[in-house]
């Protein structure tokens, strides 16, 4: 994970620290440690497809999305809201499946519960050149 290039960041330094292992999961692809930050009613919105609804849903069509690439790097540039409502821009570098590098735009926006857990999440990045 790239944090170099974050120029302004409104959460607070637990919010942050909690941000980063969730990110940090997420780069490592580790379906069971990002699982742990996901509330079981979780939702999951990606760009215009239907709502993902439901934990076990959600990391089954992860678990289908990361075997299709090599591996993910989350450079943050933004992250502005909330430690609960927050929205992360930010550029992600990818290996494609035949080791090609791609680096995509992309927002999300991120809402956790009393229980500090992921309740729902929308992620928005064209990744058509991660597969042309």
């Amino acid at each position: 994970m790239k944090t170099e290039n974050l120029r302004i960041n409104q959460l607070s330094p637990d919010g942050y620290a909690w941000y980063i292992s969730y990110l940090t999961a997420l780069d490592a692809k580790d379906i069971t440690a990002y699982g742990a930050f996901l509330a079981d009613d979780c939702v999951m919105w990606q760009n215009n497809q239907p709502p993902v609804q439901g934990k076990t849903a959600i990391l089954e069509g992860l678990a289908g999305y990361w075997a299709t690439f090599g591996t993910l790097e989350h450079d943050l540039t933004n992250l502005y809201g909330t430690d609960d409502h927050f929205v992360l821009e930010a550029l992600n570098h990818y290996s494609r499946s035949d080791g090609q590098p791609v680096t995509l735009r992309a927002v999300a926006f991120t809402d956790r519960n009393e229980q500090g857990l992921v309740s729902s999440f929308r992620f928005y990045t064209d990744v058509t050149p991660l597969f042309g």
